[in-house]
């Protein structure tokens, strides 16, 4: 038996029929092709797999995509500006070299997405860290993740 799952994912309606114990991951990446949305550790723990639902962040590896029906999403695929270009985030990250084999990249993106939208003026290292901590990184030992997120307020709030 499946199920009909109605979304708006990244600004374009997506329609699916699904089994009920789908993950919202797995729609994303098999039917929606949307492959930024990577699955690491499948318990929830890395937080490669964060995409927003309605604007707040979500494990998609274990929310249902039954779940999201009715719900806006955005993924990593999302951000890019009109015209294509990259989103601040994404130019800080890269600016910074805030990543290096880009596993975890599009989670720290939409939680720093997250963050900085609550957050504005955020500026303070701890606060950073703190925000960012369910993220994981077996690569960059976090300094320039911070510094990015950093530099992307900025950058945001000029924008």
């Amino acid at each position: 038996m499946t199920r009909s799952v109605r979304a708006v994912v990244n600004g374009s309606p997506l329609e699916a029929e699904v089994e009920p114990r789908r993950l919202l991951a797995d729609l994303l990446r098999e039917d929606a092709h949307l492959y930024g949305t990577h699955l690491g550790c499948e318990h929830g723990v890395c937080g490669a797999c964060t995409v927003l639902v309605d604007g707040e962040p979500v494990r998609s590896c274990l929310m249902l995509a039954v779940q999201a029906d009715g719900t806006e999403i955005t993924t990593v695929e999302g951000l890019s500006q009109n015209g294509g270009g990259l989103h601040p985030l994404q130019e800080a990250f890269r600016d910074h070299h805030a990543l290096q084999c880009g596993f975890c990249t599009p989670g720290f993106l939409l939680t720093a997405l997250h963050l900085l939208r609550e957050h504005p003026d955020l500026d303070d290292e701890a606060e950073i860290r703190a925000a960012l901590s369910g993220n994981l990184c077996r690569c960059t030992g976090y300094t320039n993740i911070v510094d990015a997120v950093r530099d992307a307020a900025g950058r945001l709030r000029r924008s």
